[in-house]
């Protein structure tokens, strides 16, 4: 699941290139006084392409990481289930350490020697 989502970050950060070489490409072709207006709207067109591309994974990206942030269950999270586990193995040892004073003092009062 985490390679996935490194893998889709990897092609948006491809679309990015792409973008920039399609602005760049356009602003080049703009600004000869005789521009090419079919490369212009083929390059216009990949950015467009690219630039939804990159909204909606980004997008899908951003709700992935606020149902995470936020608690939610989620595929393939064990945070919960993890932490959940912690709180109670710190509250097993602090009754095991409250139960070894009680002991300690149920030894003191019943110590005949005293």
């Amino acid at each position: 699941m985490a390679n996935e989502r490194l893998r889709a970050l990897e092609d948006v950060e491809k679309e990015i290139a792409i973008i920039l070489h399609c602005a760049g490409t356009i602003v080049l072709e703009l600004s000869k006084d005789k521009h090419n207006s079919g490369l212009i709207d083929r390059q216009l067109n990949q950015f467009t392409a690219s630039v939804n591309r990159v909204e909606n994974e980004l997008s899908s990206q951003i709700r992935y990481l606020t149902q995470v942030a936020t608690g939610q269950p989620h595929e393939g999270s064990t945070y919960s289930a993890r932490k959940d586990c912690q709180m109670a193995l710190n509250r097993a040892e602090y009754t095991r350490m409250k139960l070894g004073e009680l002991a300690r003092t149920c030894e003191i009062m019943l110590d005949p020697q005293t």
